[in-house]
């Protein structure tokens, strides 16, 4: 026993002194170091990899996140555009379905002036029917409107209002029960009565227009339109007002609708634009006035002043206010025409001056390849631009609130059948069109006018007037007529009412619009 097991160590010995045994056993653990390190590398691969796929997976996480994030903001801000600048028109959409549902349960509102005077009223009649009635009559017609035959005017804009009920809600509650229509809410424009009747009466049958507003506030005081129509009397007239036959226009809101050649009330303009391009010497312009002034290039090309008159050497000032055409035909033949149309679009031209009413954009289409003829025609206001009433206002109103036009607005409030304040209109926005050392110098320009030019009309120690005359010719059937204009405000150092006043084939502006606006300014600042 002993002996075998000696010879198994003394085996044992041999084979650990082999090199060939120490050689594989070497192989072996080589062989399993680098099994070793391909797991260990796999795993690292396999780690790795799972690693980036978890990346992935958090980035796609992550932009989903954002995704809904940025989805969740937009909605936010488009809720917020909405409620701020869109609700009021979506509910006073004639598409609105909830307004019918509130008109059967509601006895429509009524509208009435700033001063208290109802122009617009609902009368139950003993059989239950209802009515529609205007006391204000044609003077109201134009921004009032009417909710028959479709809704137009103030009856359109305000329609949500109207067919709506601010009484207390234990009111609402036994009206429900007893089955009774709840009364509608009051809306109060911006109209001043005596105002808006004064306007109207001065028109006296004539076709045209007078607007007025208070130039610190936008607010429209009176909008008149002639000829108008009576709106109690809308079903009975309807055929003969819409037919071809007739063409006075008795619809149409002139203040917001009519365009016209602003004539020289464009002037205005022309110079601010002529102070932009000459900031440091506009007090240096000199123009000596023969009566006419005629196209350098071409002769065939003549502006005349009205009448023919030599005013002499004019500057800027005096030529604004004797309304020299031949000084502002050689402005507008060298004025740059680009910036001059620039400037016409911050004063709505070719945009749409909107306060709720139907209204047309004016229209200045003028460009630097116009011909030189046209770009003098348009330095005096005639060519191919037009505007509204409504939009000379908002020029003068600018100039009188030292560069700032407040935007114009025709609604104050709504208050509840009981008197409670429901909804007030907010002011309009402020847009700076000019700074406020040049509409200082137009106001003086303006107020030259008056004192030494074409609206002596409107001379008086009362308070002191700045304004523009404007005769505009245009031709109607074959015929040349000349619309009249005045624009201006007062008192000049602290303004309370502007104007626009255009009265279809008159005379000149300083004869025959000019004396209509005295008549507004003394009623009103009285």
């Amino acid at each position: 026993m002993r002996r075998e097991d000696s010879e198994e160590k003394k085996s044992r010995k041999g084979k650990e002194k082999n090199p060939e045994n120490k050689i594989n056993k070497q192989r072996e653990k080589q062989t399993e170091g680098r099994q070793q390190a391909k797991r260990r590398r796999e795993e690292a691969i396999s780690e790795t990899k799972l690693a980036m796929i978890r990346r992935k997976q958090n980035r796609e996480m992550l932009g989903i996140v954002y995704l809904f994030a940025l989805i969740f903001f937009a909605m936010i801000v488009y809720f917020c555009h909405f409620i701020l600048f869109q609700a009021e028109d979506k509910m006073a959409s004639p598409y609105n379905a909830r307004i019918d549902y509130l008109a059967q349960k509601t006895v429509r509102g009524e509208i009435q002036t700033a001063d208290g005077m109802v122009i617009a009223k609902t009368v139950t009649k003993e059989d239950g029917t209802e009515s529609r009635e205007y006391p204000g009559g044609a003077a109201f017609a134009h921004p009032v409107g009417y909710s028959v035959k479709g809704k137009t005017g103030i009856e359109s804009l305000g329609n949500y209002y109207l067919t709506n009920s601010g009484i207390n809600p234990l009111q609402k509650f036994m009206n429900e029960i007893e089955n009774r229509k709840n009364p509608g809410d009051t809306l109060v424009t911006s109209l001043d009565a005596d105002l808006q009747k004064l306007a109207y009466s001065l028109l006296d049958g004539r076709k045209g227009s007078i607007v007025c507003m208070e130039p610190s506030s936008g607010r429209i005081l009176a909008m008149a339109s002639a000829p108008s129509f009576d709106p109690n009397q809308l079903q009975e007239n309807w055929d003969s007002l819409i037919s071809e036959e007739n063409t006075d226009g008795n619809l149409v809101n002139r203040a917001t609708q009519g365009l016209y050649p602003p004539g020289s009330t464009f002037k205005l303009l022309m110079a601010l634009e002529y102070i932009r391009e000459h900031p440091t010497d506009w007090q240096d312009f000199s123009f000596k006035c023969k009566g006419e002034y005629v196209d350098p290039s071409n002769p065939a090309n003549v502006v005349h002043c009205y009448n023919g008159e030599v005013h002499g050497t004019v500057n800027l000032e005096s030529a604004i206010a004797q309304s020299c055409n031949s000084a502002f035909a050689f402005i507008g033949s060298e004025i740059d025409v680009n910036r001059l149309q620039s400037l016409a679009e911050d004063f709505y031209y070719n945009k749409d001056l909107s306060i709720g009413l139907p209204s047309k954009a004016g229209q200045f289409s003028l460009t630097a390849d116009s011909p030189t003829w046209l770009k003098m025609q348009s330095g005096i206001g005639q060519g191919e631009t037009l505007c509204s009433p409504l939009q000379n206002l908002c020029m003068v109103s600018a100039i009188a609130n030292h560069g700032t036009l407040i935007y114009p607005t025709i609604l104050s409030e709504v208050k509840s059948k009981e008197g409670t304040a429901v909804h007030h209109f907010p002011k309009g926005e402020e847009i700076t069109l000019m700074s406020s050392s040049e509409s200082d110098a137009l106001k003086q320009f303006m107020r030259s006018v008056v004192t030494e030019g074409t609206a002596s009309a409107l001379k008086t120690k009362a308070y002191q007037v700045c304004g523009k005359t404007g005769s505009a010719q245009v031709k109607e059937g074959g015929k040349l007529k000349t619309n009249a204009w005045f624009v201006g405000f007062a008192p000049m150092d602290n303004p309370k009412l502007a104007v626009s006043v255009l009265v279809e084939d008159g005379d000149t502006g300083g004869k025959t619009a000019a004396p209509l606006a005295r008549e507004l300014f003394d009623l009103y600042l009285k």
